[in-house]
C-alpha cells in the first residue's frame, strides 16, 4: 500500500489512511495544518483521528517553527518492549498473581512512588547522566518548578487513559514485556503552559485555529520551549526505562527458577519533535501519534487491550518523513465508547487476557479502536513486521 496525495493549501497531504475513513473533523484539521506559513510537508498515518489542533496520527514538518499543540500534551509519550528467555511453557495457568505483583511494583493512574526510585537498585540499569538530568530541572519554566517532588516520585509510574503494561507472547511462544507511557503530569503541565504562551504571540493571531499557534526560530519563546520540550522527552524516556527495570525485577522474582534473561530493550517516542533533514532542508519534524521508521529503526505499534501488537522495523520512506503509525488509533471517542459498550462487552472482547474488566476501563475496549491488522496493512511501504505479539496480562491505569 502506498500513500494517496490529497491537495492542501501550501503542501499536499500524503495519506497512508483511507480518506473515506477519516472523520470530517480530522480532515479539516489536516487541511488547517496545510495552511500554516511554515509548513514543508504533512504525512498522515493509517491510525489518524481527531486531536487538539492537529490530528493524532500525523507527521508535520516545518521550517523554523514548531506547534506545541501538535506535539500533544503528553510530551514524549511512547513505547518500550523487550523479548525474554521465557516461553509459554513457563507460565502458570493463573496469571492473576503476576498482574498483582506488577501493580504493586509500578503505581498506576494518578499514583506515585512513596519514595523516589533509586535507579542504582535496578538490575543492570545505566545510571550515567541521571544527576545531570535532574539538575536541569531548575532551567525549566518557573510555572512548574514547584512540581519537583511530584515529578521525582512519578518517575517510574504508568498513568491512566490508554497507557498500559503488558506481558505478551509472540507467535513462536516467546514472552515479551511491553509498556506504554509518557512524561506524566510534569510533561502535561509544561505542554499546557507553552501552548498558552504561544496563543498570545502576535504572529499567531490570524491563524485558522488558535490551537495551531507556533513558536518561531530565534526567539526567546522558542528557546524556552525547546529547552522544556527536550527535557520532557527525556523524562518520558527515563520514565519508561525505570518502569521496564521494575517490570523486569518482578519477572525475575516470579520466575526465579527459569533464570530469565532479556534482549536489548526497544524504545520509541510517538509524541515528540526531532530535528531532521529532508531534500536539503533542516526541518523540525513533529510526530503526534507516529513513530520514527528510518531504515532499520525498530518500532512498536500496539493494538488495543485485547487484540495484540506488532514489533516492526522501519523501511526509511522519506515520503512519510521516515515515519509510521503509533498504534491502532481510536475510531470513537471515550464518551462514545462508554455509551456504546458495557462491562459484559469488555469481558467478551478481552477473553483470555488477565486484566481489569470493570467500568473504569470500558473506554479502552478493543471495539473503540481500529483493527490493528488493517492499520499495519496500509503501511507495508513504511515498515516490515518483525514479530506479532498477543497479550496474556494487561495492566491499565
Amino acid at each position: 500500500m502506498s500513500y494517496i496525495e490529497v491537495p492542501g493549501a501550501k503542501v499536499p497531504i500524503r495519506m497512508w489512511a483511507d480518506p473515506a475513513s477519516v472523520e470530517d473533523g480530522a480532515m479539516q484539521q489536516l487541511q488547517n495544518v496545510a495552511t500554516l506559513p511554515w509548513i514543508k510537508g504533512l504525512a498522515v498515518m493509517p491510525d489518524v483521528h481527531y486531536g487538539k489542533g492537529a490530528t493524532v496520527g500525523s507527521v508535520i514538518a516545518m521550517s523554523g517553527a514548531v506547534c506545541p499543540a501538535a506535539v500533544g500534551v503528553d510530551i514524549g509519550c511512547g513505547m518500550s518492549a523487550v523479548k525474554t528467555s521465557l516461553t509459554a511453557n513457563d507460565l502458570p495457568g493463573d496469571l492473576s498473581r503476576l498482574r498483582s505483583k506488577i501493580e504493586q511494583a509500578i503505581p498506576v493512574g494518578r499514583g506515585m512512588h512513596g519514595d523516589v526510585v533509586d535507579p542504582g537498585r535496578l538490575h543492570g540499569f545505566p545510571t550515567a547522566g541521571w544527576d545531570d538530568f535532574w539538575g536541569r530541572f531548575d532551567g525549566i519554566a518557573d510555572a512548574v518548578k514547584f512540581r519537583h517532588e511530584r515529578a521525582t516520585k512519578q518517575m517510574g509510574t504508568l498513568g491512566s487513559g490508554n497507557h498500559f503494561i503488558e506481558f505478551c507472547l509472540d507467535e513462536s511462544g516467546s514472552v515479551w514485556l511491553m509498556l506504554h507511557s509518557g512524561s506524566r503530569n510534569i510533561g502535561k503541565e509544561l505542554a499546557e503552559y507553552h501552548i498558552g504562551v504561544a496563543q498570545k504571540l502576535t504572529h499567531n493571531q490570524g491563524l485558522i485555529d488558535r490551537d495551531l499557534a507556533v513558536f518561531i526560530a530565534d526567539t526567546p519563546q522558542m528557546a524556552a520551549y525547546r529547552n522544556d520540550l527536550f527535557w520532557a522527552q527525556e523524562y518520558a524516556k527515563h520514565n519508561r526505562a525505570i518502569m521496564m527495570g521494575l517490570f523486569q525485577d518482578v519477572v525475575r522474582k516470579e520466575f526465579k527458577k527459569a533464570r530469565v534473561t532479556f534482549e536489548p530493550v526497544i524504545s520509541c517516542h510517538h509524541n515528540y519533535v526531532s530535528e531532521e533533514r529532508y531534500e536539503g532542508m533542516d526541518l523540525l519534524v513533529t510526530r503526534k501519534g507516529a513513530i520514527r521508521a528510518g531504515s532499520g529503526d525498530f518500532g512498536i505499534i500496539p493494538g488495543s487491550m485485547g487484540t495484540g501488537s506488532y514489533i516492526v522495523k522501519g523501511l526509511g520512506n522519506a515520503k512519510s518523513f521516515n515515519s509510521a503509525s503509533h498504534g491502532a488509533g481510536r475510531k470513537m471517542s471515550r464518551n462514545a465508547a462508554k455509551r456504546r459498550f458495557s462491562t459484559r462487552d469488555l469481558e467478551e472482547q478481552t477473553r483470555g487476557v488477565e486484566c481489569r474488566k470493570d467500568s473504569g476501563v470500558v473506554d479502552e475496549i478493543p471495539g473503540a479502536y481500529k483493527p490493528i491488522e488493517q492499520v499495519i496493512e496500509r503501511q507495508r511501504d513504511l515498515v516490515e513486521v518483525v514479530a506479532k505479539l498477543k497479550q496474556v496480562v494487561c495492566v491499565k491505569g
